[in-house]
């Protein structure tokens, strides 16, 4: 697989995979992100930020993945344990096509080997505690919950892992 920043030459692609995304989650009865969020704008200004990263498998869109040090204030419920050298993941999301291929698992190690290299000692993130894939994919690799968010959609598990 191919890792790079996105560009705005990547849009189209980005929306074209979260909509088959929502689709997929919504045949498993998961209604986690819809047509309000994430949006274009989002990855429009992810993009523009430096934050966002594609990647490519046979040059197709595989996966895309947002870090970066910013956080929800709802991230302030949460008794997270590893202090102040943490990055945080956003935004994941693999194509259903490559989904239970080991696609994420390679993927979500490809991140964490990346915020490290970056000089971080923890990732952050939120899952929808009603995805039991998310919820498996995120535990299964070391990650625990330190709290929860709620938001419009529901309730979020606040999870961290200490690289």
């Amino acid at each position: 697989m191919i890792y790079r920043l996105g560009t705005m030459k990547d849009l189209d692609s980005i929306c074209e995979l979260v909509s088959d995304a929502i689709a997929e989650m919504e045949r498993h009865e998961i209604y986690q992100w819809d047509e309000l969020y994430p949006a274009r704008i989002d990855f429009e200004q992810d993009i523009k930020d430096g934050n966002l990263y594609v990647v490519l498998e046979d040059n197709k869109l595989a996966a895309f993945y947002v870090i970066s040090d910013e956080s929800d204030e709802q991230y302030g419920n949460a008794d997270w344990q590893f202090g102040d050298s943490y990055y945080v993941l956003h935004r994941f999301c693999v194509s259903p096509r490559m989904q239970n291929k080991g696609v994420g698992k390679a993927v979500l190690t490809q991140i964490e080997d990346q915020i490290r290299k970056m000089g971080y000692s923890a990732v952050r993130l939120d899952t929808f505690t009603e995805n039991p894939y998310a919820q498996r994919l995120y535990r299964h690799n070391g990650y625990v919950s330190r709290g929860y968010a709620n938001w419009r959609k529901g309730r979020f598990d606040l999870m961290e892992k200490k690289l």
